[in-house]
């Protein structure tokens, strides 16, 4: 994999033609528009194939597989295109490998709303390990409220990738409620009643553990909240099932505010298999214009974390979003607006301005003025933050990664995915 960024007066055509690859695949993978408009600075991964097929006539991806000894799964990650789907004609050119150089081996999560488009969910699905519809939240009276996630762990499964459930203190409005957390954590048998529930659920559709989300946790729950975790662990562990939880992003023990103080690292790293660090939103819609996961915030997070948490037990949180801020910035009034990278790709080309790259950051960022003369700032990931971000994976040890969310499409965040690290099925 190369990781090529666009100059000016550079074409796909040219661009492919400097690699040996064709223009049809890099247009592909990287889903430009019909016309392969490209923005200055906008980055285009580049895969060079080791070994291709030419589809015949009655072949399946079962059967092609076969004759190459390998999976499906490998096929459609080699294949953007494909869109996970099982649809070939003849003469259709498939990629059987690349000559990629692995980094390493990896456990990888993503989380996403039972809205989201199943032709999305398609194409994704083959570069996870594991899938987690989000969010099975409580009622005021401590109860399960359910997700209509069944089409979600259908579409999982015939792609291989293994559902998790998701339990978080999220309410019938959508918001995280420290009331309701509170209540589990301090009535021993309310919080028995919401145990026993999530495990007749985790068997019932038959997930393979349990990913717990408690956040907003005061300081005095945090004991608790890390006792509970061991109680669901001990019933999932009786059943062959495991149990991760999300932490926010501390940097030390005594870290101070709502987002932290419950989440005691070395406590939860004991009662669990499993931890995601939530480290991103540090660009947030109400705040500055800034990098969603600065790579030094990250780092100053990761350098702490493994002082607490085995370094196996940890899932890096990586962001597949990015931010617009109109300007100018003003505190308390301004609310950016959430973007996939693949429209903050679309409006740049829109608005003819080039991408720039902070070093620092190792994030993307641009500026525009849009038709009624507001100025913006742009920030979102591309290829090579999301190479920067991976790439700790190994650095560090970590069992693999967490993507908030699948809901935005960026093919760019899979095919760095699938040419750094052997997925684990």
């Amino acid at each position: 994999m190369t990781i090529h960024v666009v100059r000016p007066g550079e074409t796909v055509d040219t661009i492919a033609a400097g690699y040996g690859v064709a223009p049809r695949q890099l247009a592909e993978d990287n889903e430009l528009p019909p016309d392969f408009a490209l923005a200055v600075g906008q980055t285009l991964v580049v895969r060079f194939p080791q070994s291709v097929h030419v589809v015949s006539a009655g072949e399946t991806l079962t059967s092609v597989a076969e004759r190459y000894g390998t999976t499906v799964r490998q096929l459609w990650r080699n294949n953007w295109a494909l869109g996970g789907g099982e649809a070939l004609v003849p003469g259709q050119l498939l990629v059987v490998s690349y000559f990629d150089e692995k980094i390493g081996e990896g456990l990888f999560n993503g989380y996403a709303y039972p809205f989201i488009s199943p032709e999305l969910l398609a194409a994704e699905l083959p570069y996870l390990s594991t899938m987690a519809p989000f969010t099975y939240g409580i009622t005021a009276e401590g109860g399960l409220l359910p997700l209509d996630d069944e089409a979600m762990l259908e579409a999982a499964r015939k792609r291989g990738t293994k559902p998790v459930m998701h339990l978080s203190t999220l309410t019938e409005a959508g918001q995280f409620d420290t009331g309701r957390a509170e209540y589990i954590l301090t009535d021993y048998e309310a919080q028995g009643r919401l145990a026993a529930e999530v495990l007749q659920t985790v068997l019932r559709k038959d997930f393979a553990g349990l990913d717990v989300d408690f956040e907003y946790l005061p300081g005095q729950l945090a004991a608790g909240y890390a006792a509970f975790l061991g109680r669901l662990r001990q019933l999932l562990a009786a059943q062959g099932r495991f149990l991760w939880a999300a932490l926010a992003p501390k940097t030390n023990t005594r870290q101070r505010g709502l987002l932290y103080e419950g989440h005691d690292y070395a406590a939860v790293s004991a009662a669990v298999d499993g931890v995601l660090l939530m480290t991103y939103e540090w660009g947030y819609t109400y705040g500055p214009p800034m990098a969603v996961a600065p790579l030094p915030n990250v780092r100053a997070v990761l350098d702490y974390a493994v002082t607490e948490i085995p370094a196996g037990k940890i899932f890096l949180g990586v962001p597949n979003y990015g931010y617009d801020w109109p300007l100018p910035f003003i505190q308390g009034e301004t609310r950016a607006q959430s973007i996939s990278n693949q429209r903050a790709i679309e409006l740049a080309v829109r608005y003819g301005v080039p991408i720039q790259y902070d070093e620092t950051a190792q994030s993307p960022f641009f500026h525009y003025t849009d038709a009624g003369g507001t100025s913006h700032e742009v920030w979102f990931e591309d290829a090579r933050s999301m190479d920067a971000k991976l790439r700790l994976i190994a650095e560090y040890g970590f069992r693999g990664a967490g993507f908030w969310n699948l809901m935005r499409p960026f093919s760019q965040t899979w095919l760095v995915l699938d040419s750094l690290f052997n997925i684990e099925e």
